[in-house]
């Protein structure tokens, strides 16, 4: 039976755009209008996708980098990956045999499209929410100021320790010969200017008495005094070393707390997002709606695909697939008949 001739038919510049977002065969398409308006829609959703897309990439860039142009040249290049990938996502189901078949060819492909549906949702998540977002950001920097401050201090503890025992131990032993003089000084006093019931030896005025207390007392002046010459550099190297903790220690904080003032990157904002989830019902409902909006934006060219029917776009497809199909055989089935006889030909020659 001879094949009729199908007629070929003219898209306008929308049309034909549309459908070429949409990764059909345009001239397969042209013979089948009553097609056209399932695989424009189907392309409108890509090229919106593939826009969201782009928007979002952007936006998560210029959070990282601060630089508008960066920003919109990588917004641009991912969404016309984008582009490229839900095209491709969406030719290459076809339709045939049964819909268990087509769905589980089709199964990689609508978990690949949720993938990238929660890849584009978040930046723009962080943008809806940019106003909570900020101060949770601030809740954190403060936390996090809070941290540093106490394990400075720890730092600052553990690191003096060994030089603020020693410093103990040197007052501590200078305390003693301070309480020496101190008692021979007042053993002294009592025995000049005492009562009768406090004098040693019974008779007020420096006598001899007084003379050996007043001798102890400069003897213990002079160990204090010793004492005191002898430890004093190193108190002076003690409070060198502590001040020295203190001045690095100083330092490290100013350094980490200016690294927390620019805390307000990709990955703070996310983690301020995901704090507000865990801490909000409402946030939490809010993100999970506009992730699972954008995941049903990135499947339903693939859900459309999978659950439209069988149409004339897809018999003529089907058709023109296998007969390329058995063009090749014929070709190969010729060239290997070919080949036998030129076997044939070179054996009864030889």
């Amino acid at each position: 039976m001879k094949r009729k001739k199908l007629t070929s038919y003219k898209f306008n510049n929308l049309q034909h755009f549309l459908l070429a977002c949409s990764g059909a065969n345009l001239n397969i398409l042209r013979k089948t209008p009553s097609e056209w308006n399932k695989f424009a829609g189907i392309g409108g959703v890509i090229l919106f996708t593939s826009l969201f897309a782009t928007l979002s990439a952007g936006y998560a860039l210029f959070t990282v980098f601060d630089n508008l142009w960066a920003a919109a040249a990588f917004g641009i290049l991912w969404g016309l990956m984008i582009f490229n990938l839900d095209r491709y996502i969406v030719s290459s189901i076809k339709k045939t045999g049964t819909f268990r078949n087509q769905f589980l060819m089709a199964t990689p492909r609508i978990l690949l499209a949720a993938f990238l549906g929660i890849i584009i949702s978040k930046p723009l998540e962080l943008k809806v929410f940019e106003k909570e977002i900020n101060k949770q950001l601030n809740t954190i920097v403060e936390r996090n100021k809070a941290d540093i401050e106490k394990q400075m201090n720890s730092r600052i503890l553990k690191q003096t320790e060994p030089f603020e025992q020693e410093k103990k131990q040197i007052q501590e032993k200078t305390a003693q010969y301070q309480a020496a003089f101190d008692s021979a000084a007042v053993e002294l006093e009592k025995e000049i200017l005492g009562t009768k019931t406090t004098l040693t030896s019974g008779k007020e005025g420096f006598g001899p008495n007084a003379k050996r207390k007043a001798e102890l007392k400069n003897q213990r002046y002079a160990e204090l005094q010793n004492y005191r010459r002898e430890v004093q550099p190193r108190l002076n190297a003690l409070d060198s070393a502590i001040t020295k903790v203190y001045d690095n220690l100083e330092k490290s904080r100013s350094d980490v707390q200016a690294v927390e003032e620019g805390f307000n990157g990709f990955a703070a904002r996310l983690q301020a997002l995901d704090e507000l989830g865990s801490n909000s019902k409402i946030m939490a409902t809010a993100s999970l709606f506009i992730m699972g909006l954008f995941i049903a934006l990135e499947i339903a060219p693939v859900l459309v695909k999978l659950i439209s029917p069988v149409g004339p776009y897809d018999y003529l497809l089907d058709q023109t697939e296998n007969d390329y199909r058995l063009y090749s055989k014929e070709l190969m089935t010729k060239t290997e008949l070919a080949t036998e006889r030129r076997i044939e030909e070179f054996r009864s020659d030889s």
